[in-house]
């Protein structure tokens, strides 16, 4: 599940032998079934790892000894017709909730967290084998413990959160902020008229949808993996519906859906 290693002991990871977990999180998803009002993932989320339990402190009821801990998460908007005023929306109220937990140590917005964790998901929700983006993004982060993180910036990795404290206090901001950047758009939206043109778009659009989630995502593909997981609620993310359509004719240039292709494609800064 991590994809940066450099805090777990070497020794803890001789043999390959797995090592015992906790992992917490919240995770929410909407799809909603008018083609105008755009899906909404967001997930934040806690793991550690520790060291197997002697026979003291199993005899103890004692937990392990931690070995590493990191916390991740984010929220992101995939719609099937672009508005550009909802893009906006949505990314200046992350931007203000990632933001204000750096101002508030002193730190200039434009030295703040929503600039790279933007750039991280634009390239996480990447699905490399139709070469476009799933959604137009939002935030995303993963591995964020005490140590600077290697894919961000020195000037980021000098204003990023490094404790447990101060990183659960980071994800209550970006948690905050989910139903303000959603719920107006949601509201707007969710009545629109549609036809049955603008639901095959949208079905098309979710089949890209359930392609990056059963072929990239890493916490799909974990839970899968992991022994005694309920499938169920590994698979709740997808949409109910989605189509397929060999060389479909839709989302050309000039048209409603080739504007969305369009950002894509070459994804945009909103704010």
């Amino acid at each position: 599940m991590r994809a940066n290693h450099q805090e777990i002991p070497e020794t803890s990871l001789e043999g390959g032998k797995g090592l015992p977990f906790f992992a917490a999180g919240i995770s929410l998803v909407i799809h909603p079934r008018n083609p105008m009002a755009p899906t909404v993932h967001a997930n934040y989320r806690y793991f550690e790892i520790s060291k197997e339990k002697t026979e003291e402190s199993n005899k103890a009821d004692e937990p392990g000894e931690i070995v590493a801990w990191w916390f991740g998460g984010g929220s992101d908007l995939t719609p099937s017709y672009l508005f550009e005023e909802d893009a906006i929306h949505f990314h200046a109220t992350l931007k203000a909730a990632c933001n204000k937990f750096t101002t508030d140590k002193g730190v200039d917005e434009a030295h703040g967290l929503y600039d790279p964790f933007k750039k991280w998901c634009d390239e996480y929700f990447f699905i490399t084998h139709r070469k476009e983006c799933r959604g137009i993004g939002g935030i995303f982060f993963d591995d964020l413990a005490v140590l600077p993180h290697p894919r961000l910036s020195a000037e980021a990795n000098a204003v990023k959160p490094s404790t447990q404290e101060e990183i659960f206090s980071f994800i209550r901001h970006c948690g905050d902020a989910f139903v303000p950047s959603y719920l107006p758009i949601l509201e707007k939206r969710v009545d629109s008229p549609f036809n049955e043109e603008h639901r095959r778009w949208q079905l098309l659009r979710r089949g890209r949808y359930v392609e990056f989630n059963l072929v990239y995502d890493r916490g799909t593909k974990f839970g899968l993996h992991t022994p005694g997981a309920r499938i169920e609620s590994i698979l709740m993310s997808l949409p109910e519906t989605a189509r397929w359509e060999y060389m479909s004719d839709m989302g050309v240039e000039g048209s409603q859906e080739g504007d969305l292709m369009a950002v894509l494609r070459v994804p945009r800064e909103w704010v």
